[in-house]
């Protein structure tokens, strides 16, 4: 398979979803920016795969970047940013979602386990979102992150503004 084939459309999305589910096999979901990918984030996304049979990853869109982040991200375009990730080994397939929140994004691929990084709490995760996977039978993992990787710490760094 090319690693391009793994980043889907809103209507193969649902498709694969289904294939998932009906070969009984556990979803893991999470999602993100992931504007410059390091070594933070192959840790998390591996550590996260290794809990389920497929992991899927929800990118924000550039529009709902610039409404989160400001004006000058993201650095790299939705579909620059989705195909990094989908050439992934520990990456089962892509979506970029259209809104600021993955809430209609998990309400439409429902998974079995919702992962966050560990920059947040169960009580600082998109409580809109965290409601919706408790009501769906679903359950939510919070995975530490690696100490001082982070995308701001690259951005800052290649400003000159860090270490």
């Amino acid at each position: 398979m090319k690693f391009r084939d793994k980043v889907l459309s809103s209507e193969n999305l649902t498709r694969w979803r289904e294939e998932l589910r009906g070969s009984g096999r556990k979803l893991v979901v999470t999602n993100g920016v992931f504007d410059i990918l390091h070594v933070g984030h192959a840790t998390y996304l591996e550590a996260a795969r290794n809990l389920g049979d497929a992991l899927l990853v929800g990118i924000t869109c550039d529009h709902g970047v610039r409404e989160l982040k400001g004006p000058t991200r993201p650095l790299n375009i939705e579909n620059d940013r989705a195909a990094v990730l989908a050439a992934l080994e520990s990456v089962s397939a892509v979506y970029i979602f259209p809104e600021t929140t993955a809430f209609n994004f998990l309400q439409q691929v429902q998974p079995d386990i919702y992962v966050k990084g560990g920059d947040y709490t169960i009580d600082t995760i998109n409580q809109d979102e965290r409601h919706l996977i408790e009501q769906m039978g679903g359950r939510i993992e919070i995975l530490p992150g690696v100490a001082g990787k982070s995308t701001t710490g690259l951005v800052d760094k290649i400003a000159g503004h860090g270490v």
